[in-house]
């Protein structure tokens, strides 16, 4: 019998990631040979990132991972999904917050390929209520010690950066 290797694809936009995607990444990481890390990307939205440093941000992060990769993709994330190869997609939920809007998700992802399977990864507790546009919030307010508490620590001088780009606020338009 030969070994199939098991690959799985975690999405999002990333923008930026924060240390409940990063916790999601790594605990991915040891459940398969594989993980596929997909920074979407949306025409209609505003991300404080482009997609290219999202992705570089993402590689920063996970670069002691030898089993990650980082790939942009545009469209529906299950046919990114298919076209990695894979048939598990990783989601990341936190507490009730996602649930209700991932559970919707994961059924439309069943008629589109229903051979897809969905796995959802709840962030560890101290993260739950982590999400980017949280962060986007307090970073006028946080100094990076605080900062560092809810987003790896080498993303925050790139969040720095753009709040200097931005002046004191981040435009409201962006999504998380």
């Amino acid at each position: 019998m030969s070994h199939l290797e098991r690959v799985a694809v975690y999405t999002g936009s990333f923008d930026p990631i924060t240390l409940g995607h990063w916790n999601v990444i790594r605990r991915s990481s040891r459940l398969f040979d594989r993980l596929i890390v997909g920074v979407g990307v949306n025409a209609r939205k505003t991300p404080l990132f482009t997609g290219d440093e999202r992705v570089t941000q993402v590689r920063r992060v996970v670069a002691m991972c030898g089993n990650v990769e980082v790939r942009t993709f545009t469209g529906l994330a299950v046919e990114f999904v298919r076209q990695c190869g894979a048939r598990v997609m990783i989601r990341g939920v936190r507490p009730l917050t996602d649930i209700a809007a991932e559970f919707t998700m994961m059924m439309a992802n069943r008629q589109l390929d229903p051979d897809i399977e969905t796995v959802f990864l709840m962030a560890d507790e101290e993260f739950s209520h982590v999400s980017s546009s949280f962060i986007k919030e307090i970073t006028p307010l946080a100094n990076d010690e605080m900062l560092a508490r809810f987003l790896p620590a080498e993303i925050v001088p790139d969040l720095r950066r753009k709040l200097d780009e931005y002046g004191d606020r981040f435009p409201s338009t962006i999504d998380d």
